[in-house]
């Protein structure tokens, strides 16, 4: 009985989870009439403040839970498979993971292409927010609001992305919702494995902390050089990373 309420509450704050990020996928439309350059100053302080929630939950949560679960050379080599995987799905797909609203001097003529590799990436998201759930539910919380923190962002640029393809704003809210909803499948799939699958989080956790790594450093940092010629401006950027790995840092200690 007290196994059965515990799977419930998993299921429960997982699902609870996935819906919130996959509803931020409609964040779009209530920036639409914030000026551009405004857009991009608060753009960059989340992006920067994206940084650090990954790198945080990566060095802080999820490493050590996976050396903790399993200690050898297996977590590490799961750890370079999740930095390995994102470079090859750029590289596959052509999906240039950018966070930056879209204008004229930086288009994205590949709407379609954008989709695919997002609804890809939320699907990923699912996985791993499901998978730190079956761990523990803090580290669940925890890279819940790392995914968050990274999917603000990141669906302001695909919003901006689909209505500089071409496509109206109704069908660039229900595309970008959709690709989102992947998450939802994501989740699902390791909750109803997890339950055959004693070791499934095992490699999902190491798995979860190389993507969150590589998207921290491959993705974002070079994001955040583009707009980096004033001084205020990077140590603006700098104190939204250090807040971001504080904020996970706080979620260790109240764990």
């Amino acid at each position: 009985m007290v196994k059965l309420i515990y799977m419930l509450n998993i299921y429960f704050y997982t699902i609870a989870s996935v819906l919130i990020v996959s509803l931020l996928s409609l964040i779009g439309v209530f920036l639409l009439p914030v000026k551009r350059s405004n857009l991009n100053k608060l753009t960059i302080f989340l992006v920067s403040l994206s940084a650090g929630t990954l790198l945080g939950d990566s060095f802080l949560h999820l490493i050590p839970e996976a050396v903790k679960k399993n200690d050898g050379v297996e977590t590490w080599l799961w750890l370079l498979a999740g930095i390995l995987f994102f470079f090859i799905l750029e590289k596959v797909i052509h999906w240039r993971h950018c966070h930056l609203p879209t204008t004229e001097e930086h288009p994205h003529p590949f709407g379609l292409m954008n989709l695919v590799g997002d609804g890809l990436h939320n699907f990923l998201d699912g996985l791993i927010i499901a998978g730190s759930f079956l761990v523990d539910i803090n580290l669940g919380v925890a890279t819940t609001i790392a995914v968050i923190a990274h999917e603000i962002p990141q669906e302001i640029s695909d919003f901006g992305v689909l209505l500089h393809a071409g496509f109206s704003r109704a069908k660039a809210l229900f595309l970008n919702l959709l690709s989102a909803s992947l998450a939802i499948l994501g989740a699902l799939l390791v909750l109803v494995v997890g339950d055959k699958m004693e070791n499934l989080t095992n490699f999902i956790i190491p798995f979860a902390a190389g993507n969150f790594i590589y998207i921290a450093t491959s993705d974002l940092f070079p994001e955040l050089k583009k707009d980096n010629d004033k001084l205020h401006q990077a140590f603006l950027q700098l104190a939204s990373i250090i807040i971001g790995i504080g904020l996970m840092l706080a979620l260790k200690k109240l764990g």
